[in-house]
């Protein structure tokens, strides 16, 4: 149990409920009590106000003026009322990346995930918890597979409703929607019912929707692995197809957290199934031409990476400005002057860069490359049956020559 004493750390992060004062411990109670200077929103204010003893603030706007407001206290005792727990998605973890562990402690409360999980009966390591709260619809549609359980954090009472109707249009229809509203408080309320019905009542500003998908959704679910059908993206063209798209994710050997560049973006395949390997994978799509920009940023929201930086410009030139990858894809421009040698000194130790050419002249440069710094080339070759007349043959899509070669470990 923690005791409000001298020794304290000069930042205390309390976590609250919907059920307000009530639900804190004693030691929270205590801390409240006793705190000269707190800071919190007008909800958390007004459910512990008859516990605030000391000089009260609300969040200013934009909300990291109240960030600044805590950090410009250090030293000196402050308060901080967050909602449950202040380390999941919440106040705590923007606070933490500013100070120590021995600056602050934090008396959570139970996460509206947690509640969500108890009320359901739903098992917390089973859930995939994703947050629609300044982000676009589409971040869940990777998430949005056969038998998953997702808890989907809203931000606000719109949210149900433009979801369950953007589950509809996917083919996600039959997907059995909970509507969770003020979790923990005296207005809690849940209501069931498929997505397709769609959502008929108000719904409390605090919300979460829960989603079960059924097994029967595999058509529509996003394959996890490399080599999506090229109809799943926009293009005019400048593809890199399927069959050749899956052994280049496989030659960039994609590991989480790592950026991609993804020189000559085209319609954004690559880099798109690069970010779609792990939530944590980034990538950098550098295109010259503008409709094409414009393609890849469509192309990435639908398919759900709307954080896939685009870059529309030329490239080397482009590239001196960019932080450094852990891979590197170039599907065009790779005659350009120096375009790699400043791609390979880019390039991080131990990182990757593939090269897919299917001229002669590009062909070269590769040859020129593997002599230069080693690794392996390889020919990739496919064959679509299509129909011919009334019959049917095979046709050959132009050869691919790919180099890759990893970056020695300095």
């Amino acid at each position: 149990m923690i005791v409000p004493s001298r020794n304290m750390p000069w930042l205390t992060v309390i976590g609250v409920g919907e059920e307000g004062a009530e639900g804190l411990s004693a030691t929270a109670r205590a801390l409240i009590e006793t705190a000269p200077w707190i800071i919190g929103g007008e909800r958390h204010l007004t459910l512990c106000r008859s516990l605030i003893k000391g000089e009260a603030h609300s969040w200013g706007q934009p909300f990291s003026t109240g960030i600044e407001q805590v950090l410009a206290r250090r030293g000196h005792p402050t308060l901080v009322l967050a909602s449950g727990d202040p380390f999941f998605y919440g106040v705590g973890v923007t606070l933490a990346a500013h100070l120590s562990s021995e600056d602050m402690v934090c008396l959570p409360a139970p996460s509206s995930v947690s509640l969500a999980c108890a009320r359901l009966g739903w098992a917390r390591q089973g859930c995939q918890v994703l947050s629609v709260c300044g982000r676009p619809m589409e971040v869940l549609r990777p998430f949005l597979q056969p038998g998953a359980r997702l808890l989907v954090l809203c931000a606000d009472e719109t949210t149900p409703g433009l979801l369950l109707s953007w589950l509809t249009e996917l083919g996600f229809g039959q997907t059995q929607c909970y509507i969770l509203e003020a979790l923990g408080g005296q207005q809690e309320k849940r209501a069931s019912r498929l997505a397709y019905e769609g959502i008929t009542e108000p719904v409390n500003r605090l919300c979460m929707v829960a989603l079960e998908i059924p097994q029967s959704t595999t058509q529509s679910a996003l394959s996890r692995a490399a080599g999506l059908p090229d109809a799943c993206f926009e293009h005019d063209g400048q593809l890199t197809k399927r069959e050749v798209r899956a052994v280049t994710l496989s030659s960039l050997a994609p590991r989480a957290g790592e950026l991609l560049w993804d020189i000559g973006g085209g319609c954004g395949s690559v880099s798109i199934e690069w970010m779609l390997t792990d939530p944590n994978c980034r990538a950098v799509a550098v295109e010259r031409v503008p409709e094409r920009a414009a393609r890849i940023a469509r192309n990435a929201q639908m398919l759900g990476v709307p954080d896939l930086h685009i870059v529309q410009g030329e490239a080397p030139g482009v590239l001196y400005n960019l932080p450094q990858p852990s891979a590197i894809f170039i599907g065009g421009g790779a005659t350009a002057p120096d375009m790699l040698e400043i791609a390979w000194s880019r390039l991080k130790p131990g990182g990757r860069i593939v090269v897919n050419a299917v001229v002669a002249e590009t062909e070269i440069r590769v040859l020129e490359a593997w002599q230069k710094w080693g690794g392996e080339v390889s020919r990739l070759s496919a064959a679509r049956l299509t129909a011919v007349g009334s019959l049917h043959g095979f046709k050959p899509a132009m050869t691919v020559t790919q180099w890759v070669a990893w970056k020695p470990v300095e």
